[in-house]
């Protein structure tokens, strides 16, 4: 299972989904840290310090940050997807295909509807 630090932007219902499939994802609203505009760095390092690989949904960023410090704890990206159990399962299958998130940059994509 994943282990997981989750950015200001990310849906805390998403979050939820995650731990309920078994995943240890902590947020940056629980470590006391939201509201105070931290720049994307330091929330990759606060990510790392603990041994967690980030989830956002701040795409752009994150993966500009890994193409400049490919030596973190892993990253996974997100389209927003109003289907939060979804866009945590898509998560949850991604990260269980691989036996390590370092130094990884993972996409998920929202899941077309028609």
């Amino acid at each position: 299972m994943g282990r997981f630090y989750a950015n200001e932007n990310f849906p805390l219902p998403v979050v939820g989904e995650l731990r309920r499939l078994g995943h240890d994802v902590l947020t940056i609203h629980e470590t006391g840290q939201a509201g105070k505009a931290l720049p994307d760095e330091a929330v990759l390092d606060a990510a790392c310090r603990d041994n967690r690989a980030i989830v956002t949904l701040n795409r752009r960023h994150f993966v500009r940050l890994h193409r400049d410090r490919p030596d973190h704890c892993g990253m996974v990206v997100c389209t927003f997807d109003a289907d939060f159990s979804g866009l945590a399962q898509r998560i949850h299958e991604a990260v269980e295909a691989r036996a390590s998130l370092s130094g990884q940059l993972i996409r998920i994509n929202r899941r077309d509807r028609f």
